[in-house]
């Protein structure tokens, strides 16, 4: 058996290990704590008009945390934005919509079978949700991560800018494929299932052809009213 198939992430192995060669990324905080961190910071994020930013993995696989650290937040008057793919329940969502200040809201694809063959699950859960936030008039910033031959084609990118602007969400962040983590993959002896041989590869690990596929979303985007940011 493979060691990434026989770990349970218990951590012993980091307890035994006699030369001191491992050692746990990450470790547990109380929301008490992770403010203090926040804070140690305000100067810079206060005089920027910035705020917390909670990402992941996915921040709604965390609700009850998740929502005692917006409202710890909102009593100090720091600026919440929540990152999210869009996939929970949606009274968990509602639970934080006057909590959260600003959401980052990932959407990939428009078709549904498209979505599953690409992540495992449909988008309709994922679409209501995005659907009820911006109905509900919540600020909203879509962000679309653009992969090549999975969802940079036309026509997801018609459908995107058509329920974008349906549901008047003007805002969309550009986040362009990139192959920073294909060494990742060989490492734990992963398949990388995006990683297709004979592409040219830029030094900075990003795929050439995927500059221009950008700026060719970018500009569909903006012709139809958008505000497009490239990268998040």
């Amino acid at each position: 058996m493979r060691t990434t198939e026989a770990c349970r992430a218990c951590g012993t192995c980091v307890d035994v290990c006699a030369a001191g060669a491992r050692e746990l990324a990450g470790h547990w905080m109380t929301v008490p704590e992770v403010l203090d961190e926040i804070e140690k910071d305000r100067l810079f994020w206060d005089e920027s008009g910035g705020g917390l930013t909670i990402s992941g993995g996915e921040p709604l696989l965390q609700p009850d945390f998740l929502e005692a650290l917006l409202e710890a937040c909102r009593a100090r008057h720091i600026h919440t934005a929540v990152e999210t793919c869009g996939y929970a329940k949606r009274d968990l969502l509602l639970r934080l919509v006057s909590k959260t200040d600003l959401f980052l809201f990932d959407l990939k694809l428009l078709d549904s079978e498209k979505h599953r063959a690409n992540t495992g699950r449909g988008n309709e859960s994922i679409l209501a949700n995005l659907s009820a936030l911006a109905h509900d008039g919540r600020d909203v910033i879509v962000r679309y991560p653009v992969i090549p031959e999975v969802n940079g084609d036309a026509k997801n990118v018609e459908q995107m800018i058509t329920l974008l602007r349906s549901l008047g969400l003007g805002r969309i962040h550009l986040l362009p494929f990139h192959l920073t983590g294909e060494a990742k993959y060989r490492r734990l002896r992963l398949p990388n299932l995006l990683a297709a041989p004979g592409r040219e590869i830029e030094n900075d690990g990003s795929l050439t052809s995927v500059v221009e596929l950008v700026e060719r979303i970018a500009q569909e985007f903006r012709r139809h009213g958008f505000e497009v940011r490239v990268g998040g």
